[in-house]
């Protein structure tokens, strides 16, 4: 169960780089490609360039816990690749930036009941 939320193979990560779809801003670039799986996975790619062991362990974690409470869309594979800038950021710059990329490609479920209400 642990690993389903995830990209684990080095042939995933090949696979959604070189077909997907890519969404960016100053902090993350976000790839994405449908997987025709019933849920979604993410994987993440934090560089050297980030900086040191600590910072970007420190990214990592920011980035899981953020994607963790998000409700994505079924059946994407979806890599954030950080940027350098992203080693100075605080969790709701990071959170916000988020948003917006998963906004962009449309991969946040909407809640039920703003759907079911015709709020949208």
């Amino acid at each position: 169960m642990r690993g389903e939320g995830y990209l684990t193979k080095p042939e995933q990560y090949r696979l959604v780089y070189s077909k997907g779809k890519s969404w960016g801003n100053d902090l993350l670039v976000m790839k994405a490609l449908p997987n025709g799986l019933a849920f979604s996975r993410y994987g993440l790619s934090v560089s050297k360039r980030i900086g040191k062991a600590v910072g970007r362990n420190r990214v990592k974690r920011m980035l899981r816990e953020i994607l963790r409470s998000k409700p994505l869309e079924p059946g994407w594979d979806i890599i954030f690749i950080a940027r350098p800038l992203t080693a100075n950021v605080n969790y709701a710059e990071l959170e916000k930036t988020i948003d917006s990329l998963l906004s962009q490609a449309q991969l946040l479920r909407l809640p039920r009941e703003t759907v079911r209400l015709g709020v949208l």
